[in-house]
């Protein structure tokens, strides 16, 4: 019989879990990027689908959370720091403190390990160096696991629709199971039109090795889930371990939801919860502006249109001998306004020695980039070298904006050109 040591968590900028499991089934659809949940966050919208998890409360003191121990009069109750990053179990506190997780039967003991988590970093193997700093925690009622199962529901592209995939061995890293016992593997195509019915919810119950009157109560589980992956417009909602309690319950004690961020429009009050304190502020402000940014240890900053052809850029800049100092996507309806706010970006950056532009314009407007750098170099009293690879829609009025600006601009013929004359800049 097992403890419950599980964290509740969306994991940001990360790789879907199921994708390698998918591999023999199909690819699965991801999204643009990954809204940030802390723990609590996600168990309040399982709750509101009636999805069965844990008792819990949350705090922001440690007088809070002693309360809520209180509150929850339960045989055992875990304390949760609440931050983003996994590992929090092993993490150490700059209070001293071992652990983000505790298990405790006293209230009072909550309180006061609340008081050496609350204010202080927590580092965990998937935190900065320095920690991440603890603003809540959640305390929450332990329950035994007397069985561990696996389930999930995400959408397959092979089948055109949401699939449910389940396993009786829960607990464990899924892809092990489906590489060394791929039969332990089950697999419900739902039809996006009827949704999950009776006969497949209890197949799949079944399937998990659920019996009796645990296998009804383990498919109502699983229907619900999937209301709750139509209400938030969810691409995967992954449940490991759907638990079994001795006292005969099932239990959603660990999941993962993945978001599809084109439905932001109409999930306001979840994009709302988006927790980015714990992103990089550069990160931050350039998705504000619709902009894809990753910040590298290179000098030599590259803004480009297209995921592949700014990876392209990176490579050949680092092929000439020079190093990326940032991949960042302007995307294909950008506007003038966010050339200027990604100059901004970039500029801000003290490692920058040099700036490559190389825009390939299909979608794209070259003249609505050429009108952005003009103003950008002129607002922001550019320091460094400028070098403007340009090719595509409205090219050659753009190069005329350049040419007649007056600026200092180094053009450029091609991709290859221009990493040349941006690793030569910073060079001379």
């Amino acid at each position: 019989m097992t403890r419950d040591p599980y964290t509740f968590v969306l994991p940001p900028r990360t790789t879907l879990a199921l994708l390698p499991l998918l591999s023999f089934q199909g690819t699965c659809s991801t999204p643009r990027r990954w809204l940030n949940l802390q723990e609590y966050q996600s168990k309040k919208l399982m709750q509101e689908s009636g999805v069965a998890v844990q008792r819990f409360y949350v705090a922001d003191t440690a007088s809070e959370a002693l309360e809520a121990a209180k509150r929850l009069n339960a045989k055992e109750i875990v304390l949760k720091a609440q931050i983003l990053a996994g590992g929090r179990g092993k993490g150490v506190f700059d209070s001293g403190l071992k652990g983000g997780v505790h298990l405790t039967k006293d209230p009072a003991v909550v309180g006061e390990l609340a008081n050496k988590m609350l204010g202080f970093n927590l580092t965990t193997k998937q935190t900065p160096k320095d920690g991440v700093k603890v603003k809540t925690v959640m305390v929450a009622e332990a329950l035994d696991i007397s069985r561990e199962t696996y389930f999930a529901i995400l959408m397959d592209r092979a089948c055109n629709g949401p699939v449910m995939v389940g396993s009786p061995q829960g607990g464990v890293d899924i892809e092990e199971v489906a590489a060394s016992s791929p039969e332990l593997i089950f697999k419900e195509v739902i039809d996006i039109l009827d949704g999950v019915q009776d006969e497949q919810a209890l197949r799949m119950a079944a399937n998990l090795g659920f019996k009796g009157p645990l296998q009804r109560q383990a498919a109502d589980q699983i229907k619900r889930l999937y209301d709750l992956f139509l209400k938030v417009d969810a691409t995967q909602v992954e449940v490991n371990p759907l638990g079994e309690t001795p006292e005969g319950q099932v239990v959603c004690f660990d999941a993962k939801i993945n978001f599809d961020d084109n439905a932001e429009f109409r999930q306001k009050a979840v994009f709302a919860m988006d927790d980015m304190t714990e992103s990089d502020p550069t990160e931050t402000e350039a998705a504000k502006w619709d902009l894809k940014y990753i910040g590298l240890d290179g000098n030599i900053a590259c803004f480009v249109n297209g995921a592949g052809l700014a990876m392209a850029t990176c490579d050949i800049i680092d092929l000439h001998g020079g190093k990326p100092a940032n991949f960042l996507d302007l995307g294909g309806g950008v506007k003038e306004r966010q050339v200027y706010e990604a100059f901004k970006l970039l500029t801000a950056d003290p490692k920058v020695e040099a700036i490559l532009v190389n825009i390939f314009g299909g979608i794209v407007n070259c003249a609505i980039i050429a009108n952005g750098i003009t103003k950008a170099c002129r607002e922001l009293e550019l320091k460094v070298p400028l070098v403007v690879r340009l090719e595509g829609t409205n090219v050659h009025e753009a190069k005329r904006i350049l040419t007649e600006s007056g600026l200092p601009i180094t053009p450029a013929e091609n991709l290859d050109d221009a990493a040349k004359k941006a690793v030569a800049a910073i060079r001379k």
